[in-house]
């Protein structure tokens, strides 16, 4: 085993750890995994649960987002806040009915109850972005978009 990999024994619980990247833009023993279980309202984007659901005691949880050329998230709301860093790619991020163009190095507060949704309509490449959310939160609600432009106005 190398001597900066933590052994997949040892990545579970409150122990500190790292874990390393690698050169495809993955981590060791951090899997991939579709972006939700409960919905087919997203197209080609994947999720991988960076801090959060390996034991640590953390009020917060880390995940990373990819989505691929021509794929967008669920348009949804949720009571709880979160915040977005982009670090590959270029797309948009929907919020209400605003559509705004997000790259490498940008931030994007979510606020209460907004209505957002991520896309990469264009890219040559994947859209990915670190996620930091409270570990305890609401689940998502789905939108249709009706009745939510007026964020925008």
């Amino acid at each position: 085993m190398d001597k900066d990999m933590i052994a997949p024994e040892k990545m579970f619980g409150t122990a500190s750890k790292i874990f390393r990247s690698l050169s495809n833009g993955d981590w060791k023993y951090i899997p991939v995994e579709p972006y939700k279980k409960d919905s087919e309202n997203y197209q080609g984007m994947t999720r991988r649960e960076l801090v959060g659901k390996r034991g640590e005691n953390t009020k917060f949880h880390l995940r990373y987002f990819e989505i691929d050329p021509g794929g967008y998230s669920t348009y949804e709301h949720h009571r709880h806040e979160h915040v977005v860093y982009v670090t590959r790619g270029e797309g948009e991020v929907r919020i209400g009915c605003r559509y705004l163009p997000v790259a490498p190095g940008d931030v994007i507060y979510v606020g209460p109850d907004d209505p957002h949704q991520f896309l990469n309509p264009h890219g040559p490449e994947p859209l990915g972005f670190l996620c930091v959310v409270d570990a305890d939160r609401d689940r998502p609600v789905e939108v249709d978009g009706a009745g939510f432009c007026e964020i925008c106005e």
